[in-house]
């Protein structure tokens, strides 16, 4: 079983501003509840240190993500992979009248028993979480 999700964000940032977060692979990392730690190599890879809670994962796992697309300021996608999981994300930025429209697109295959439900169950909390660190940021930055 494969769980896709997408969501569209409308923010009060610049493009540029929103460009600066979701193409930074720390950035990106940082707002998912999962995520215990991680560690930026460059510009495009990072390796999440992943604690999911469901049996048979009783460690944290480290996920290897990279950038596989890249087209600035528009679109990236990343591809995450480990032995529990394989994860997708794709961002898309528009410039919409006083900020930008964000569409987020996720698919999560899991490769052990639970992997999928618990996505299925938190996924959509993860994108609220990750729309506001991104608003966060941009007043920072502002």
């Amino acid at each position: 079983m494969t769980v896709r999700v997408e969501r569209t964000f409308e923010l009060d940032a610049s493009p540029e501003e929103v460009w600066e977060f979701i193409a930074d692979p720390g950035k990106r990392a940082q707002p998912i509840s999962v995520v215990e730690s991680f560690e930026v190599h460059d510009e495009t890879h990072a390796t999440w240190h992943v604690s999911l809670p469901i049996p048979f994962v009783n460690q944290t796992i480290a996920v290897e993500t990279e950038d596989t697309e890249r087209d600035p300021p528009s679109h990236v996608e990343f591809v995450g992979r480990s032995r529990v999981l394989r994860v997708v994300g794709e961002h898309d930025l528009e410039a919409v009248d006083g900020g930008t429209r964000l569409h987020n697109r996720f698919t999560v295959e899991g490769k052990m028993p639970g992997v999928e439900r618990f996505f299925k169950r938190n996924l959509d909390g993860e994108l609220d979480n990750l729309e506001r660190a991104i608003n966060e940021d941009a007043e920072i930055e502002a």
